[in-house]
């Protein structure tokens, strides 16, 4: 079986489900396994799919993504050119264990095994998702623990972009003891002026931007922003990188963005919510 794999998170289920080796072609972004993909062809940044190049590597699945606005015009380029293709659209958390279970369907006439490990790996991603007893260390009783840090994860700076709550980073957030500052907003993401960044006054800001090496993540753009400065998270110092790689792609390392995020929120909830 040949797949070729539009999208960072598509390609690291399948690796996670021990298939790299069908993997045939990826997208300009994807880059774990490392070592798998280094010698792979490349067929465009995901939203500039090159579809002649997918269709030259004769794929028997085309793993297609809408979790980036734009992404509907290179799944409907995909048809047009009449490849075999599975479209992968997860908004909430719950989606991704059901996403893994559906990409191992897709895969077990080339490794029947891959069924039992999908099931393997789906299950392991619903009990990290599912949320703490109440009572527990993770989920005290609302009398005795501090309030809910208001957590902004940043896509990108300039202007501020942000989950909104249908997105599976909203759940994260939700899930790892804050509230996502964006929590009434009915969207996959939105742009915030700075003014309305300093009125919703987060207590945490995240700092996770698109398309960036974490090496290159610049928290200085943010807390140095005046306009920033009346909020919490600047009065107290709770700025933090997380890769975006463990935030903003729907697939197995979202264990270690919750990860991450817990032990960011964790951190921040001495400081209780004005």
């Amino acid at each position: 079986m040949r797949i070729v794999s539009l999208a960072c998170s598509n390609t690291e289920i399948v690796a996670a489900l021990g298939c790299a080796h069908l993997l045939v072609g990826v997208d300009n972004h994807s880059d774990e396994p490392s070592d798998v993909l280094a010698a792979l062809p490349r067929v465009g940044p995901d939203l500039g799919i090159e579809v002649d190049a997918v269709a030259a590597l004769h794929p028997d699945l085309v793993l297609c993504s809408l979790t980036v606005p734009g992404h509907e015009t290179v799944v409907e380029a995909i048809e047009a050119a009449g490849l075999p293709h599975l479209v992968l659209a997860p908004e909430h958390l719950g989606d991704v264990p059901a996403d893994v279970r559906m990409v191992a369907r897709a895969m077990a006439s080339a490794d029947p095994g891959v069924i039992a490990r999908g099931e393997a790996l789906a299950r392991r991603l619903e009990s990290a998702f599912t949320p703490p007893a109440a009572g527990s260390a993770l989920n005290p009783d609302p009398d005795v623990r501090p309030p809910r840090p208001r957590v902004l994860v940043q896509w990108w700076p300039k202007p501020v972009i942000a989950p909104g709550n249908r997105s599976w980073v909203h759940d994260l957030i939700t899930l790892a003891g804050g509230r996502n500052l964006l929590e009434d907003d009915v969207c996959l993401s939105r742009p915030l002026s700075d003014e309305e960044v300093a009125a919703r006054n987060p207590d945490l800001i995240v700092v996770s931007w698109c398309g960036v090496h974490p090496s290159k993540y610049r928290p200085e753009v943010v807390t140095r922003n005046p306009a920033l400065g009346t909020t919490a998270a600047i009065r107290n110092r709770r700025v933090v990188s997380i890769p975006e790689a463990y935030l903003g792609r729907p697939g197995p390392r979202l264990l270690h963005g919750l990860e991450a995020l817990r032990a960011a929120i964790t951190d921040t909830s001495g400081h209780p919510a004005d």
